[in-house]
């Protein structure tokens, strides 16, 4: 049975497929050339990560496939009740990349209270002649201990975040419809842990209260965080979304940091991926990765076993 991956798996995942008796492929198909693929190597399983999508016709022009696999948490990319009402499985792979996301959201935000994204951009260009002056300007860094982290959306990733906050001794503000309390166990190196309830707040608390809020809800049909929920974060305040780009509004973004209602604002996702609008990414006030929250090798080594061990399952 053949499996195709057209944004890639990690070699453990394919090492699993090949030991369970799958042939694996992981040559990267054009979207347009895609159900030809498919059709012309009779393709069982397709695997996709956030570049390829699955939708509707391509599901229609492939009557070899039994399966498609997101190598991740969100399948926005994928129509997934119109796939399973024609019979196909659909899968992904909620835990793996959790610690993974919840350590980027930090890179982000040690990076933006120390003002890394700009001094990175500066000073290569003004280091030399200018240190003093740029010495300065970073001069009011703050540190996280004793500081308020917002989490909107308190799953797996929203807890993987909170874990990293508490062990640094901040509080957490957590947001999440579905839940009012949840136990957060902090790991330590040795073996020893400490759990610790965390009572969910309203939105409205969480957006006053935090001095930092960061985004993981799935993809909306709108914004969660527009111009009406910035007005109601502290002035001052940061802003983190390694969620899905259109979580966030990104022209009401914009305004708040140019207006100084915001001091930074960490992106990992995009609106427009994969060609990010050019105000966020020449923004002096903005940290920018390219949608790498998962792009870790322990995250890659857990999608790829994973997807391997459903596939096994569903399709024997």
């Amino acid at each position: 049975m053949n499996i195709h991956a057209n944004d890639g798996v990690s070699q453990s995942g394919i090492d699993a497929l090949t030991q369970a008796g799958y042939t694996v492929t992981t040559t990267n198909v054009a979207q347009e050339q895609l159900v030809a693929y498919i059709n012309e190597n009779n393709i069982a399983g397709l695997l996709v990560r956030s570049a390829t999508t699955a939708r509707k016709e391509l599901i229609d022009a492939c009557p070899s496939l039994k399966l498609i696999g997101r190598g991740g948490v969100g399948m926005d990319n994928i129509d997934v009740d119109y796939a399973r009402e024609k019979g196909l499985h659909v899968i992904n792979t909620p835990a793996a990349s959790s610690s993974s996301v919840a350590e980027l959201v930090f890179a982000h935000l040690f990076g933006a209270v120390r003002f890394l994204y700009d001094a990175n951009r500066n000073m290569p260009l003004d280091g030399e002649t200018k240190f003093k002056v740029l010495k300065k300007a970073y001069a009011g860094g703050i540190e996280l201990r004793g500081k308020t982290l917002g989490v909107v959306g308190f799953g797996r990733i929203g807890q993987a975040t909170a874990k990293i906050a508490l062990g640094l001794g901040m509080d957490v503000a957590a947001y999440d419809p579905f839940m009012e309390e949840a136990t957060i166990a902090v790991d330590f190196f040795n073996g020893q842990s400490v759990d610790i309830a965390v009572k969910t707040r309203s939105f409205d608390e969480v957006l006053s209260q935090s001095d930092f809020i960061t985004l993981h809800v799935p993809a909306q049909d709108k914004p969660t965080i527009g111009a009406a929920e910035f007005a109601k974060m502290k002035k001052g305040a940061g802003l983190i979304n390694a969620a899905r780009g259109g979580v966030v509004d990104e022209e009401a973004l914009v305004a708040a940091l140019d207006n100084e209602h915001l001091a930074f604002a960490a992106l990992d996702t995009f609106v427009n991926e994969p060609t990010p609008a050019v105000t966020l990414l020449m923004h002096p006030k903005i940290s920018l990765t390219p949608h790498i929250g998962a792009a870790t090798k322990e995250a890659q080594d857990r999608i790829g076993t994973e997807l391997a061990h459903q596939i096994s399952e569903l399709l024997g």
